[in-house]
């Protein structure tokens, strides 16, 4: 389900498990967490994460999280999402097909985010009768202004490509044709660059990391509560179901 592996002062993190849309399990989250706490060894300059057979991921796989220990669920993700705010080194993101819930969030903790023209984002969390997490209502705000922000947390709708570079969720949209070039340019041009200058430099830009991770706890608190909620049980039970939510029980 997950395909790891160091070349050329790169470490390549892809996300493979096409017959559920790259959706992420437990165990994903906790091969993702040894893969990044590794990029900080002396080989490695810069580190890749993209989804395999032209999607992203279509983040957390709703059934398997909810038939599992929760608690345990949270901390592999939370394990996962810290490595990837600490990680020494730049990282970069390609983004084809979906980036939902989570495959949105983590993109505001890389350093690069190239997507292709067709790709599809979301943070439905408010539709699930949850709130955001890892520090998004932290970050969109002071990247994309408090009111494109509120668009996309509180609405929680999906948005394409051209409104991600509008919210500075992306650093650029290309077609599927120059996406694998302008990754590997990139990539390239961060590894001949001085190992300690780039991770000193990157560490200068990530200069909020207390804040950040202030607010991850803080988001968690409130998410554990949402999740209990008769809301977000309402809003799971009818997605597993497939049938539309109670809205009377949105209250």
């Amino acid at each position: 389900m997950l395909n790891v592996s160091r070349e050329n002062a790169i470490l390549s993190i892809e996300i493979c498990r096409p017959d559920k849309k790259n959706a992420l399990v437990p165990q994903m989250y906790h091969d993702m967490a040894l893969a990044l706490e590794s990029a900080d060894s002396a080989d490695i300059k810069a580190v890749l994460i993209k989804g395999s057979h032209g999607c992203f991921t279509a983040g957390n796989d709703i059934a398997d999280f909810m038939s599992k220990n929760e608690d345990k669920d949270i901390k592999d993700t939370y394990r996962f999402m810290m490595s990837l705010v600490n990680c020494p080194v730049p990282v970069v993101a390609q983004v084809e097909g979906l980036a939902i819930g989570i495959g949105t969030t983590l993109l505001l903790h890389c350093d690069f985010v190239y997507c292709d023209e067709n790709a599809k984002f979301a943070m439905p969390f408010i539709n699930l009768g949850l709130v955001p997490e890892y520090a998004s209502s932290y970050i969109l705000p002071r990247i994309s202004g408090n009111l494109k922000a509120a668009e996309l947390l509180l609405l929680g709708e999906t948005f394409d490509a051209e409104k991600a570079y509008e919210c500075g969720i992306v650093s650029k949209v290309v077609s599927s044709e120059e996406l694998p070039n302008l990754i590997s340019q990139t990539l390239t041009k961060l590894v001949d660059k001085p190992k300690m200058a780039l991770v000193q430099s990157k560490a200068l830009l990530r200069n909020q990391k207390d804040d950040i991770e202030k607010h991850i706890l803080l988001e968690l608190e409130v998410f554990a509560k949402a999740m209990v909620s008769e809301p977000a049980k309402e809003a799971f039970s009818a997605f597993l179901e497939k049938r539309p939510v109670n809205k009377h029980l949105f209250k």
